[in-house]
């Protein structure tokens, strides 16, 4: 991990931070999301989607993960989106070819790190699709513990968009700091 550098995302990777997640959710969503989402111009919605929160970030922190100067990987956490369960982390994907490397639970460490840095609270949480049972494993595997499930909602909104009904699940950390490596606890996140 040594050779991995985190920093917070400009609005000038938006088109890169787009790619990136594009490609995961054609990997990870089929099924859940619509064959003519996925396989249509995925990349030009998510393009307009990180323009705009990367233009104008509001309580919130995106943390790029990036080896040799190439995007390997990204968080986005947006600050004390629940009363009771926290800080949201709304998406954290990682290049293909870079999982299981490390570079995941390093970006919950850098999320943990924006929330004790920016969040009012400790708590932090994400929604997995229930189909994603690999992931469900690695956010087990980093402490976090499955609360609730619910139906997925529709990206931009449109029903269109989606397969039926599928579900989602709510995985929470209680204190997010556990994920914070020991040196970097007083680190600032991004650095």
């Amino acid at each position: 991990m040594a050779d991995i550098a985190f920093r917070r995302a400009r609005a000038d990777d938006a088109a890169e931070v787009a790619t990136l997640h594009a490609d995961s959710w054609r990997r990870h969503y089929r099924g859940a999301y619509a064959d003519s989402f996925l396989d249509g111009d995925v990349v030009a919605d998510r393009h307009a989607v990180w323009s705009e929160r990367l233009a104008a970030p509001s309580a919130s922190a995106t943390v790029l993960a990036e080896r040799e100067g190439e995007l390997v990987g990204f968080v986005h956490v947006m600050f004390d989106k629940d009363e009771r369960w926290g800080s949201l982390v709304d998406n954290l994907h990682v290049r293909h070819d870079q999982q299981r490397g490390g570079i995941g639970s390093a970006l919950l460490g850098q999320a943990a790190l924006a929330i004790r840095d920016q969040a009012a609270g400790d708590a932090m949480y994400l929604w997995v699709l229930r189909q994603n049972t690999s992931a469900q494993r690695f956010y087990r595997a980093c402490g976090a513990a499955e609360v609730e499930m619910a139906k997925a909602p529709a990206p931009g909104g449109d029903p269109t968009r989606l397969n039926g009904s599928p579900d989602r699940l709510r995985m929470a950390w209680p204190d997010a700091y556990v994920l914070i490596d020991g040196p970097n606890r007083t680190g600032t996140p991004g650095e």
